[in-house]
């Protein structure tokens, strides 16, 4: 083999390393930008669904204020009907009392 031909050969062997760098460097670069694009994406599917959840809980929040008021104003009712139940026997309770401590 005659020296041009060595140096054709060491030319192609640089030039197949170098593409074969500069491909290794594009696949890093297209693995960088596919990696950092899918952390975008996680990122943002997660900041949507933690303001969902922020929107059901406070919604949920409201449902379970609006029962409790509702809860304490049926228990508020239930006490006024027995209570007035109540006052409405007292004098019946004193008069039966009186009659048996003057009866003993």
């Amino acid at each position: 083999m005659s020296l041009e031909g060595i140096k054709q050969v060491t030319e192609a062997e640089t030039l197949a390393q170098q593409r074969k760098n500069e491909a290794l460097a594009q696949a890093k670069k297209t693995v960088a930008d596919a990696r950092r694009a899918g952390e975008e994406r996680l990122s943002s599917a997660r900041m949507q669904a933690e303001a969902q959840v922020k929107g059901f809980l406070q919604e949920a929040e409201e449902r379970a204020s609006k029962h409790t008021e509702q809860v304490l104003a049926e228990t508020r009712q239930a006490c006024d009907a027995l209570r007035q139940e109540a006052e409405g026997r007292l004098a019946d309770a004193a008069a039966l009392i009186v009659r048996r401590v003057v009866n003993v």
